[in-house]
């Protein structure tokens, strides 16, 4: 589930990848904890017998299912997402089963902003919006970890990027389609 490198140009270079903040496995990890906390209380109360077979599997169900859509869905939906900060471009990639992948340049980014609530400010993440000239126009990443020293990086980026558009010569193609520089 690691992002993959072959999606990349071959003189980009990933500059940050990140998940979003792990405060989004607390929930899952509670829930992990109370089930098996059910399951060790269940245990200890079941009858013996039948009925307590029956009443163990119907427990085991129980434990298995709670643990499978309130944890484990959550987690693979948190490894699966993807914020990577290249030297050419940003990429947002979610998606467990399906993939949907965002790709914005940073020739094409407007305007950033990055807004933390307090709980956020407390544990160091925040939402970080990237406006871009595009048919989709706005980019929203949340839960973005030490969302400050984020935002920093990427208008370090995009100044780098437009300087060094600034600086290459400009490029033309010939009328059989060769690159040639100005004259």
């Amino acid at each position: 589930m690691a992002f993959p490198d072959d999606v990349l140009t071959t003189d980009e270079e990933i500059v940050l990848h990140l998940h979003p903040h792990a405060k989004a496995l607390v929930r899952p990890a509670l829930v992990v904890l109370g089930s098996l906390a059910m399951l060790g209380v269940g245990l200890a109360y079941l009858p013996a017998g039948e009925t307590g077979t029956v009443s163990l599997y119907i427990l085991l169900g129980l434990v298995l299912v709670l643990i499978g859509a309130f944890a484990a869905v959550p987690y693979l939906r948190w490894r699966t997402t993807h914020y990577v900060f290249t030297s050419e471009r940003v990429l947002l990639q979610r998606g467990v089963l399906a993939r949907d992948r965002r790709d914005v340049p940073l020739s094409r980014v407007n305007d950033h902003a990055m807004t933390q609530r307090f709980a956020e400010r407390l544990l160091g993440c925040g939402t970080l919006t990237i406006e871009s000239a595009g048919e989709r126009g706005q980019a929203t990443l949340v839960d973005v970890p030490q969302v400050e020293r984020v935002q920093t990086t990427l208008y370090e980026l995009i100044e780098a990027d437009r300087l060094a558009h600034l600086a290459a010569p400009e490029r033309t193609e010939g009328p059989l389609g060769e690159e040639r520089l100005p004259a």
